[in-house]
């Protein structure tokens, strides 16, 4: 029913991967590398949080802040939702396999002394586990329990 956002969904969480294993064979340019991977991770976790979560598994959340300056947590869920069964499961697992990737990078990262692309891959593990928790919090319905941690920090 959604094939235009389960295509988003994969294209840019898996363009990023790519793209972080291939840059050094196409350029020499660490910046354009960094730059480009770090649009890519933006461009996914937004077109997650606001289009495919809706679509596809009919969740959503966000973070509002009221007129006293106090952070709240929403997580939603919709009764019915329109995707099939299929874009269902192609989400959960690119939600939950491409943050499983980005600490692989990591602790390949970390141990090949590549440290100039630590930042780039914490903030992939960052933008995607950020994604995968708060959907986690939208399927289990867990809307009290986050906001009265959140108002307590």
């Amino acid at each position: 029913r959604h094939p235009l956002a389960t295509f988003f969904h994969l294209f840019f969480r898996v363009s990023a991967i790519i793209t972080y294993l291939f840059c050094d064979w196409f350029s020499n340019s660490f910046v354009a590398c960094f730059v480009t991977i770090l649009l890519l991770l933006s461009f996914d976790f937004w077109s997650v949080k606001n289009v495919t979560g809706r679509l596809l598994v009919g969740l959503r959340w966000w973070n509002q802040i009221d007129e006293d300056g106090k952070s709240h947590w929403v997580f939603e869920a919709k009764r019915v939702t329109a995707s099939t069964e299929a874009e269902a499961r192609i989400f959960w697992l690119g939600l939950i396999i491409c943050p499983v990737i980005w600490t692989v990078f990591f602790f390949s990262t970390l141990f090949s002394l590549k440290l100039k692309w630590l930042a780039l891959v914490i903030a992939g593990i960052s933008l995607q586990t950020a994604n995968l928790y708060g959907y986690i919090h939208c399927k289990l319905g867990g809307q009290k329990s986050i906001s009265g941690i959140t108002s307590r920090f």
